[in-house]
């Protein structure tokens, strides 16, 4: 974090006067740790030293407003919703009924019980299976 003017440090003055007026806080201290060693504080930990130091009546409005105003400044890290699943395989409508319609005049037909547990099972078709099921259609049903 960059700061353009070295001499006026509104988070660091915060946290000084938060720690005065409640020294025995293990928070503040650590927030104070951290922002001398890194040089600042997520917004989530900003988030927390506004709570914090909104309950101090020592600390100004001003500063108040500027922590909030740094607090806003700062980017929203959310995660976007999954996505639906959508499924591996989608059936073939022609071929489901081509199957039924080859099966109710011809039900002991064994390719074609073989296709339709193979479409029963959501496994899908080669090329050379649809094309054969068509041509069973044309010499079994348009005769």
């Amino acid at each position: 974090m960059e700061r353009k003017k070295l001499d006026v440090d509104i988070v660091l003055d915060i946290l000084k006067e938060t720690l005065a007026a409640n020294p025995t806080s293990s928070f503040t201290a650590s927030l104070l740790h951290q922002y001398q060693e890194r040089g600042g504080l997520s917004k989530k930990q900003l988030e927390g030293l506004h709570h914090k130091a909104s309950k101090v009546s020592a600390i100004s409005t001003g500063k108040l407003a500027t922590l909030e105003a740094i607090i806003l400044k700062k980017p929203m890290k959310h995660k976007s919703p999954l996505p639906q699943p959508t499924p591996l395989f989608t059936k073939d409508e022609t071929a489901g009924k081509l199957i039924t319609e080859i099966l109710n005049k011809y039900p002991q037909h064994k390719r074609v019980v073989f296709f339709k547990a193979k479409y029963d099972n959501n496994e899908p078709f080669y090329v050379t299976e649809t094309e054969e099921l068509k041509r069973f259609y044309k010499l079994l049903i348009e005769k």
